[in-house]
């Protein structure tokens, strides 16, 4: 079998998402086409690697809400959009909030099997130009037979949270302050100058016809304390869910939550044979992958099985592990994983996560990876784990190992 690396990850900014009813003004990319947005963020991996863009073999995005301006193919439009070859294919891949680690990882196991020698994956979600659940916006996406054996039916996601938190006995208090400590794990890598090099600057036409240059995420709120995070209300609790689950406690808020947020990423992964011919460095290693699912009420404790898959498909341990990616869709959910594994949360998304940083739901899973791989190169950790919850209780786990 063959080795497949990853030679370069970006990422564009992290930009403030707008929900679908949110009359504010929106954030710093969305007045940016998706297909632009991922047009320049692989540009802007191309760019600064010497590979001819005419021996990409297919380009692998991850994206959720596949309608739209999303509708695409969106990284086929963002190939051409960014001047590359009409030759090169692409797809899209949708595992929810794990679409672009799995792009990543069909795009590594395509590479292993032979398909490919060299690829480009990555993802992309402008949730203020094409908001949440717009795909499937007054229709009934289960069927009857999945409704009736899940009556009286499933649960969004918010639950699900609540649920892993009655169920791995988190407080309210500990989901705030592993909230506070994502934003100042970002602030203080951001300070610090630790994304510069993984953010693309993408430039955003304006209606009036000015430019400007994004280059700094603005999800990062600076400052962020436990006591304030405290005084939020619980944003899912109602009678009805209050009466099914009487052990609900009602702690998850907006402030312990992942962001709505616009972004992309994008990574170049080829073999380590063609890599070598080019004469080029490889940052990674794929180490080893799996997929598991877990019950969808509870939906987002899917990471617990994936990583258990993982460790023992690996004959690993988490001691074996220096850094762990636990996508912070709810802060529940790195909790509960934590708890369950007896894991050091310092080796835990220690540059902060989507509670700080935002979750643009089909570009997350390469975002993570992306600043995974910088901060393992920081630290001169060896491998890194990152797994994420997924709708219906699905999850991806990846380990990298660092090459560099």
């Amino acid at each position: 079998m063959r080795s497949a690396v990853i030679v370069d990850a970006v990422r564009s900014p992290m930009a403030k998402g707008r929900a679908a009813k949110d009359d504010r003004p929106g954030g710093a990319l969305s007045e940016l086409h998706p297909v632009e947005l991922l047009a320049q963020t692989i540009k802007g991996l191309m760019d600064r690697n010497d590979v001819d863009p005419g021996e990409v073999e297919d380009v692998m995005i991850g994206c959720v809400s596949q309608v739209g301006e999303q509708g695409g193919p969106a990284g086929r439009w963002a190939w051409l959009g960014a001047g590359f070859p009409e030759h090169v294919p692409a797809t899209t891949i949708d595992r929810r909030c794990g679409s672009s680690q799995q792009a990543a990882d069909f795009a590594a196991q395509g590479v292993m099997c032979g398909t490919y020698d060299i690829v480009v994956a990555g993802g992309i979600e402008s949730m203020s130009r094409v908001p949440m659940f717009t795909a499937r916006m007054g229709r009934d996406i289960y069927g009857e037979s999945v409704n009736d054996r899940y009556a009286p039916g499933l649960v969004p996601q918010g639950i699900s949270a609540e649920l892993i938190a009655a169920r791995w006995g988190l407080t309210r208090h500990e989901l705030d302050v592993f909230s506070a400590r994502s934003h100042d794990r970002a602030a203080a890598t951001a300070d610090g100058g630790g994304f510069d090099r993984e953010i693309v600057p993408i430039t955003v036409t304006q209606p009036d016809g000015t430019s400007t240059v994004v280059d700094r995420d603005e999800t990062i709120r600076r400052g962020t304390t436990v006591e304030g995070l405290g005084e939020l209300r619980a944003v899912f609790e109602s009678d009805e869910m209050s009466e099914r689950f009487p052990e609900i406690g009602w702690s998850v808020t907006a402030g312990n939550s992942s962001q709505l947020s616009d972004g992309a990423a994008a990574m170049l992964i080829m073999s380590e044979d063609r890599c070598a011919q080019l004469g080029l460095t490889p940052r990674a290693r794929f180490h080893a992958f799996a997929v598991a699912s877990d019950d969808p009420i509870t939906m987002l404790s899917g990471p617990i099985p994936a990583t258990e898959k993982i460790l023992a498909r690996t004959g690993m341990s988490l001691d074996d592990i220096d850094h762990y990616e636990i996508n912070e869709a709810f802060a529940p959910v790195p909790l509960a994983w934590r708890k369950h594994f007896d894991a050091d949360l310092e080796r835990i998304n220690p540059r902060g996560g989507a509670i700080a940083l935002g979750h643009p739901l089909g570009a997350s899973g390469a975002r993570l990876m992306v600043t995974m791989l910088e901060a393992m190169e920081s630290s001169g950790s060896r491998y890194g784990l990152q797994t994420m919850c997924e709708a219906g209780g699905m999850a991806n786990a990846t380990i990298l190992e660092r090459l560099s």
